[in-house]
């Protein structure tokens, strides 16, 4: 029988949304995702983020009803960022025994002993300065001083309960250094996630306001990439691989799609990718504005993140986009 029409394979395809469905790429799933948790000092604290709908920081003593929430849907893993009470120079809070992270993860190793429990290793929250090590008289970051309190914030880290350590303090030799601590003190299965290529972005102002982590004075720009830069991302991500890194990271996310396809070319290792707050918000804002259905939106950042190559998408979404997933 004839027929005039033009016909196209993929039109039976696009007009079922089972046959859709069965033959979809990119799939993601509750279990690659990592939540972000804000944990506060103090008792009963939730706090709303005001620039980031949605999202509260959290006293230890609220983080049961949280992770016990976060279980039910199935997310694989969550990352700690602590907000202590005092800061000081040498950001002693980020090392401490009883520090903020450390009774974070007790806690929560409690409530959900299955739950993944990756912690942030920077000392950016603990510094009253706001910088992410140790800084010289002239202001500058000192790198070599900051690499073995960074290996110590890890180590207190996992002996608290901790499954993953993630440094984002951008120090060179930094993935060296904590894996030799970690190794040292006997924790030669822990897992290590690098922040391999991690830009100087405009998209953590946020997340800054979350962590009350925005520097005194100066910025990061000498210690986190030019947005410029792709074959840089490339050697930084060798290199955190040669030293000893199980994950590597790119964040953010969205605006480095590319440089996350080319992550996943070069690398053996799990590819993260962090959907940071500056884009969650501004997802946020125009759905508020009735300028974007939030829904799809969610949906189609996440699919694309995990369709340029990454394995694991931390994102402030996660417990939103497990009711959208379809199937």
């Amino acid at each position: 029988m004839s027929n005039d029409r033009p016909f196209h394979r993929g039109q039976r395809l696009r007009r079922s949304p089972g046959i859709r469905n069965m033959v979809r790429e990119t799939r993601i799933s509750p279990g690659t995702f990592m939540f972000p948790i804000f944990v506060s000092h103090g008792t009963n604290v939730r706090e709303p983020i005001e620039p980031m709908p949605g999202i509260s920081q959290l006293s230890v003593d609220n983080l049961k009803a949280e992770v016990d929430e976060i279980g039910s849907l199935g997310i694989g893993s969550v990352l700690l960022f602590g907000i202590p009470e005092s800061k000081d120079a040498t950001g002693t809070g980020g090392y401490a025994s009883d520090g903020i992270i450390q009774n974070a993860v007790r806690e929560i190793k409690n409530a959900q002993p299955d739950l993944i429990v990756a912690t942030d290793v920077c000392m950016c929250e603990y510094t009253d300065h706001g910088h992410c090590g140790i800084l010289l008289p002239d202001g500058e970051v000192d790198n070599d001083t900051t690499l073995p309190l960074l290996a110590e914030t890890a180590v207190s880290h996992v002996e608290a309960g901790a499954d993953i350590v993630a440094p984002s303090a951008m120090m060179d030799g930094q993935i060296s250094a904590i894996r030799s601590g970690l190794d040292s003190a006997g924790y030669t299965n822990t897992t290590l996630m690098a922040y391999s290529a991690k830009y100087s972005s405009a998209f953590y102002g946020p997340f800054r306001i979350a962590a009350d982590s925005a520097p005194q004075k100066g910025d990061r720009r000498a210690y986190q990439m030019d947005p410029a830069n792709g074959r840089e991302a490339m050697r930084e991500v060798r290199a955190d691989i040669e030293e000893g890194a199980d994950i590597v990271m790119v964040k953010p996310a969205l605006e480095y799609l590319d440089i996350i396809r080319m992550t996943r070319r070069i690398s053996e290792v799990p590819v993260a990718a962090y959907n940071v707050s500056g884009e969650y918000s501004m997802l946020k804002a125009a759905a508020q504005n009735g300028w974007i259905d939030e829904d799809r939106a969610i949906i189609e950042v996440l699919t694309s993140i995990a369709r340029a190559g990454a394995d694991i998408t931390i994102t402030y979404h996660a417990k939103e986009a497990v009711a959208l997933i379809d199937g």
